[in-house]
């Protein structure tokens, strides 16, 4: 019995050695922290060896991260999976319907990410984009006709909207000699033709015309001159001919005869009049892109998120060569304190490292076993 007592106390004490030695020996990976000293003599086997060589394990942790973890070939694989692409492709979509919905004015998101002053500046930035337009237009075309500058469609759609001009014309003719100030226009210009021709031909109007109205009777016969389509059809055929004559200017010409300074202000008012840069900026986001919304959900975020994935796909390796990121892990370890690596380190392997304090006891325990069943036999 006593035989017994002595191999199971011996399988203990083996076991409890191999698992305490095998424990102290993790323990040693880690503590202690610091070196420790007695006198000027450092302790042997202090400080623990990951907070010893910590920076060569800084180091050798971003050379395996770049070498064989976030690998060029690894990303770009990662960018082109079709899986991938759609996960992204749905996640741009969701940013952009909440986006294009968004009832923020253009005016408050920009001036969201820092750009005040919008209206002025878009209205700087559209002068000085038709200002270098203008001068590069000019410098190809000042030589040439207007008619072989504009374009087919242009000059139907003048010539088109001539006799429209012609009917302006004649309507606001119309309306101011029918008005008070075109009939006293007229008054004065009959009272001055009658002084002018005082005498034998005053005398003859007078003996024609009687009593009537001689301001009245011109007034009525200006307005039926100017209703009829005759009078349209005259006034329509001599702007065609000027403009006929117009298009046959040089460029240069058209500058010289309303001066650079005055063109270019006169084109850029009207300019302003068809882009009106504080209505497009007041205007809520979800407005200005609701006609195309869907389109560019459906069709726009699809494509932009293949082209750009190609696009990176096949300059990571440069980009990855300018971020450095060997030296980022490395930093960023080289900053983590002893106990954060530890920590790290054993929520990764606690229990792969609690296995190994077990496998000592077991082994351990063993060689106990052995080791009383060697002593029975040669006691």
């Amino acid at each position: 019995m006593s035989i017994f007592y002595t191999i199971l106390f011996m399988v203990i004490i083996g076991a409890v050695i191999g698992g305490f030695t095998n424990h102290l020996a993790i323990k040693m990976l880690f503590r202690p922290y610091n070196a420790v000293y007695i006198g000027k003599w450092r302790v042997p086997f202090t400080p623990g060896i990951i907070p010893k060589r910590r920076d060569e394990l800084a180091s050798q942790m971003g050379i395996m991260v770049v070498q064989h973890l976030l690998t060029p070939e690894s990303i770009q694989k990662k960018f082109l999976n079709e899986s991938f692409q759609q996960e992204m492709t749905k996640l741009v979509q969701k940013e952009l319907a909440k986006f294009l919905t968004s009832e923020e004015s253009l005016e408050q998101l920009m001036e969201r990410i820092g750009y005040t002053d919008s209206q002025m500046k878009l209205k700087e930035e559209l002068d000085a984009f038709f200002e270098k337009k203008y001068d590069q237009l000019m410098d190809k075309y000042r030589e040439r006709p207007l008619k072989t500058v504009l374009s087919d469609e242009i000059l139907e759609k003048i010539d088109s909207k001539i006799p429209q001009i012609s009917g302006y014309i004649l309507a606001k003719g119309r309306d101011y000699f029918a008005s008070v100030e075109g009939e006293l226009r007229i008054d004065r210009m009959v009272n001055d033709f009658v002084k002018e021709r005082s005498g034998m031909l005053g005398n003859m109007l007078q003996m024609f015309l009687g009593n009537v109205n001689l301001t009245e009777r011109i007034q009525k016969e200006i307005i039926k001159f100017l209703n009829s389509e005759g009078t349209k059809d005259l006034v329509t055929t001599l702007l065609r001919k000027e403009w006929d004559k117009v298009l046959d200017w040089q460029a240069e010409k058209v500058e010289e005869q309303f001066g650079k300074e005055q063109l270019v202000k006169t084109l850029k008012q009207c300019l302003h009049k068809v882009i009106r840069v504080d209505q497009v900026l007041a205007t809520p986001i979800s407005t200005l892109t609701e006609s195309y919304k869907e389109r560019i959900i459906e069709n726009v975020a699809p494509t932009a998120v293949q082209m750009f994935g190609g696009w990176l796909s096949n300059r990571i390796e440069d980009l990855m060569k300018r971020l450095h990121l060997a030296d980022v892990v490395r930093e960023q370890v080289e900053s983590f304190s002893v106990q954060r690596i530890e920590e790290m380190v054993l929520l990764i392997t606690s229990r792969e490292l609690k296995m190994i304090t077990y496998l000592g006891a077991l082994l351990g325990g063993l060689i106990g076993l052995f080791q009383g069943v060697v002593m029975l036999f040669i006691g």
